[in-house]
């Protein structure tokens, strides 16, 4: 299927990572959908015309790796769980293909609003030294205490929009691990639009809403760890653990 996935993603014009710049959206909306990847080549072979899909150095589909960080009582995770709405998340990501790696910080506030924050590293580094511990300081405006808690690897399209401020990006292929746990989803596809402010009329989001798929909340991260750390309190995911096992079945 990942050769189906990548023949259909082929027939797209391509843009740069340069090019993107221009809809970089560090402020937006984000909204998630959640399917299988057979639902994925449906919605991709009818929105060829209308996106342009991100090329590097020849690639397409292309792997990211992160390393998220959290408190040692999980703050940010119970945050999610227990439904705060202004909520962070801390993460090193590097972009294999073009061998680049940021620190980043994503906050929600109570809006629907994501806010990113990211500064260039050289690689993932286990023990924060003391300039990104700064950093991260002076955009969540506490000190906090952070600890390397998981491992997150997936595979991702990136579509920008041909004709509106639109990005979507396409997960697939997710994997967690931490020391000697792990857990891998296959057949399962999120897809996130990202825009100044939903937008139905939005391609893609027409396409989906076709087939019967509406939007989904979900976190890769809150995902992961509920199945990284069994012991953890997810009560709030269950529905979505279970909805996810059906697709991926």
């Amino acid at each position: 299927m990942k050769q189906q996935i990548k023949q259909v993603v082929n027939n797209l014009d391509p843009i740069s990572l340069s090019e993107m710049d221009g809809v970089s959206l560090m402020k937006r909306t984000d909204t998630k959908f959640v399917i299988h990847q057979k639902q994925l080549i449906e919605v991709l072979k009818t929105v060829t015309d209308k996106y342009r899909v991100l090329e590097i150095n020849g690639n397409r589909l292309l792997t990211y790796s992160s390393l998220y960080f959290d408190t040692e009582d999980k703050k940010f995770y119970h945050d999610h769980h227990n439904g705060k709405v202004n909520r962070t998340k801390v993460r090193m990501r590097k972009y294999m293909e073009s061998n680049i790696c940021f620190l980043e910080i994503k906050q929600k506030d109570g809006k629907g609003k994501t806010t990113k924050s990211r500064i260039q590293i050289k690689d993932f580094e286990t023990k924060l030294p003391q300039d990104l511990i700064d950093f991260i300081d002076s955009k969540t405006i506490e000190k906090i205490d952070l600890k390397p808690i998981i491992w997150n690897k997936f595979d991702r399209i990136t579509l920008v929009n041909k004709h509106a401020m639109e990005r979507l990006t396409i997960d697939l292929n997710l994997e967690f691990k931490m020391n000697s746990s792990t857990k891998e989803y296959h057949n399962l596809v999120i897809v996130e639009v990202k825009q100044e402010r939903f937008d139905r009329t939005s391609p893609v989001v027409k396409s989906l809403k076709e087939k019967g798929i509406n939007p989904y909340s979900m976190s890769k991260y809150c995902i992961g760890m509920t199945n990284i750390y069994p012991d953890i309190k997810y009560n709030r995911f269950k529905k979505k653990l279970i909805k996810i096992n059906k697709i991926t079945a």
